[in-house]
């Protein structure tokens, strides 16, 4: 039997662990501005994180393969909120925005900026012109790719603003 003292500092330990992914992943600070100390964690059969949630919202979901996060819309907005322009951002033309939002993949020819940092399986955020944040996916092509290509999939998006 677990006893509370010893369940509160096993939920600190993973609470540290992915800041310390997010952080890694995203960029310095970003753990701290992802998650706060009320997070709640779900864990998968084998006893490993899956899902870290705030209230009933979820932030992000810990991927099996590799330990990295992908990010649902809460944790997106809050990710945006915190880091300025451009940093993870993918900004397409305002006659894509509703696509975008409804979740459809951004397309290569609809991308008028993304930041240069951005590899290929990156999480991203999809922002309009101006830069309200119209989804969260993974980035198919690099940042500089994205700009200098003209057809295909740019970013497959996870989830848009209009579908929560």
């Amino acid at each position: 039997m677990i006893s509370s003292e010893e369940l509160t500092n096993l939920s600190k330990s993973r609470l540290l662990r992915v800041r310390r992914i997010a952080d890694y992943q995203f960029g310095r600070g970003a753990g701290n501005a992802l998650f706060p100390d009320d997070v709640t964690f779900s864990y998968s059969n084998t006893k490993r994180v899956r899902y870290v949630s705030l209230g009933r919202e979820r932030l992000v979901t810990v991927r099996a393969n590799d330990g990295r996060l992908t990010l649902g819309f809460s944790g997106a907005k809050r990710l945006h909120e915190y880091f300025p322009a451009p940093k993870n951002r993918v900004v397409v033309i305002d006659d894509a925005a509703p696509f975008v939002a409804d979740g459809k993949n951004a397309m290569a020819k609809h991308v008028i900026f993304a930041d240069e940092s951005i590899l290929a399986e990156d999480e991203v955020f999809i922002t309009d012109e101006s830069d309200n944040l119209l989804a969260t996916g993974m980035a198919v092509l690099s940042g500089c790719e994205m700009k200098g290509v003209n057809y295909g999939t740019a970013v497959k998006t996870r989830q848009g603003a209009n579908k929560k």
